[in-house]
């Protein structure tokens, strides 16, 4: 018998011992009972922590900026230029992204198309590699002297296409954010009933009017989600604009900060470098906002009563596999063959022979003491920030979603205001309130950005499946006896826990390959591993980062392979 129909049945006095909820006070309870109760200061220092953590940064920014009149700097020309060009590549970068993951769902999630599920793996490999590590890769695919341009040139006379540039940031941006679209997209077309367009073909109309008419109209709030996630998440990369742009001269607000921080020649840096950052922060605030308004004005469909109908590709299905495939491989593989050709060639330009072939790149790059030493600061400041991240996110998340509190939809919009906000601005935040908490030019600094930056990552972890799940047992708890704080901490964290660890291996693998926020807050005696593989490209030592960034792919790919087997 479920429990509702014990409660239903029980007697007058039962019912009255069994009617609070379980983490919920009953408005017969005291006033001053309800000011002890544990919950509630649960709930007081998590908004403590949170808005030490997030809003802190956030309104250092927003103070210092306003401080002093900056604003006429915006309209300098190379801060209009950097905006222009952060803009135009996010903007772009980010419609292709969602173009080329729109169609990846539909092929692959909705059609016959042949070995689609091997496809979708490495469709979603970008993901698992760091955008600087993929620009290095691509520049060995696509650079001045890679064997294709030099094939080129020696056929034609003339290069085929160089990476570096404006149309190269852009590229990138759109190879590593297209799976971001693909997750986003697929989701909303699981839950898409296909019987709509299998009656769209019983009328009489194609597999492509169907999709057309039915479908993507379907999708619009998806991909204007993936959109505005994406363009936000690109207009303050950092790692791809600063190795593929700087050497054609393509400035974006990333690396524009960069040269202020490091050229020491602007007045008063922080604040122009807040005022910089307020602007940033104001367009994902604005991003948030329409992603809300779209998210209300969503079309509510029936859920899918019967497994999905795959669309019959017919006589195209052959050709279209073969295009799939080859795109796929070619944006996925290619590069990483040329980075470990990179890797293992004495200097750029060699030709690629057997004998011409060696390891001593990759073995300086690996026992070098700055490789040393940068992998052991990345080690621990990754381990650290997953372990606040899993404690500080498991306890935000369970309880929002398992306590009732009329500021707890506030208290996880600003958890999750992170994911919104450009790892530039948080490092920038940071940066403003070290001297002030006397944490300027330490490893402590860095961390602190990582836990603003990456809670958000374990917060949504946990919110998602304890959504889902009934209060059945924390209610047999609380009528047992149990205090909400008791029931809260032996039911509702435990539940909880496997989401966290597995939101906290997330951060962690994150983390130890970050570079936008290392290198910004960059201290003595604390470079990470991102940063070593930076120095080294802009130093011209372009196959020994291969090495490195060769090194690093490995071990990640590694290491998720071995969480997903865990995992199952």
């Amino acid at each position: 018998m479920s429990l509702s129909n014990k409660l239903r049945q029980a007697g007058p006095a039962e019912t009255s011992r069994a009617s609070p909820s379980p983490l919920v006070s009953s408005p017969a309870i005291s006033r001053s009972r309800r000011n002890l109760d544990g919950i509630d200061l649960v709930r007081v220092s998590l908004w403590l922590a949170t808005s030490a953590v997030v809003l802190g940064p956030l309104a250092a920014i927003t103070v210092l900026a306003f401080s002093s009149n900056h604003l006429p700097l915006l309209l300098g020309d190379d801060v209009i230029e950097a905006g222009f060009n952060s803009l135009a590549s996010a903007v772009v970068s980010a419609v292709g992204a969602v173009v080329g993951g729109t169609l990846l769902a539909l092929l692959l999630d909705r059609t016959d198309l042949p070995g689609r599920h091997i496809v979708r793996l490495f469709a979603l490999s970008p993901l698992l590699v760091p955008p600087f590590v993929g620009a290095i890769a691509w520049i060995g695919l696509a650079g001045p002297t890679s064997p294709l341009n030099r094939w080129w040139m020696a056929l034609t006379g003339t290069q085929f296409w160089s990476i570096y540039g404006g149309d190269g940031v852009t590229f990138l941006l759109m190879i590593h954010s297209y799976p971001v679209a693909y997750i986003v997209v697929s989701a909303a077309l699981r839950r898409l009933p296909s019987d709509l367009e299998q009656a769209a073909r019983i009328s009489g109309a194609s597999a492509s009017v169907a999709v057309w008419g039915i479908t993507l109209p379907l999708l619009r709030p998806a991909m204007l989600s993936a959109f505005t996630l994406i363009a936000v998440s690109n207009l303050a990369d950092f790692g791809i604009p600063s190795i593929v742009g700087l050497p054609e001269r393509f400035v974006t607000l990333s690396t524009l900060v960069y040269r202020y921080i490091q050229s020491g020649t602007v007045d008063a840096p922080l604040e122009v470098l807040a005022t910089i950052g307020v602007v940033l922060l104001v367009l994902a605030i604005f991003a948030m906002i329409a992603e809300t308004g779209l998210g209300r004005r969503r079309w509510e469909v029936d859920a899918p009563a019967t497994a999905p109908q795959l669309l019959a590709l017919g006589r195209w299905r052959g050709a279209l596999g073969v295009s799939t495939w080859l795109i796929v491989l070619g944006i996925t593989l290619l590069p990483l063959l040329a980075l470990l050709s990179q890797a293992l060639l004495p200097a750029p330009g060699v030709p690629l022979t057997w004998q011409n072939l060696t390891l001593n790149n990759v073995i300086r790059a690996v026992s070098a003491p700055g490789t040393l030493s940068g992998a052991t600061n990345s080690l621990v400041l990754s381990v650290l920030s997953a372990g606040i991240c899993t404690m500080l996110g498991l306890a935000i998340g369970t309880i929002v979603t398992r306590t009732r509190a009329a500021s707890n939809p506030l208290l996880r919009t600003v958890a999750m205001l992170p994911q919104a906000v450009p790892g530039l601005v948080i490092a920038l935040g940071w940066l403003i309130i070290a001297p002030g908490i006397g944490l300027f030019n330490t490893p402590q600094l860095i961390l602190c950005a990582y836990v603003t930056a990456f809670t958000a990552m374990v917060v949504q972890s946990v919110t998602a499946p304890l959504a889902s799940t009934p209060l059945a047992i924390e209610e047999a708890a609380r009528i047992a006896g149990a205090t909400r704080l008791r029931a809260f901490w032996d039911i509702s964290m435990r539940m909880a826990l496997p989401a966290a660890l597995a939101g906290g291996a997330l951060v962690a693998l994150t983390a130890v390959r970050e570079l936008t926020i290392s290198v910004l807050l960059l201290a003595p005696g604390a470079q990470t591993l991102g940063v070593n593989i930076f120095s080294l490209q802009q130093a011209g030592a372009y196959n020994a980062a291969s090495a490195l960034s060769l090194v690093i792919t490995l071990v990640g790919l590694a290491g998720i392979s071995l969480a997903a087997r865990r995992k199952n």
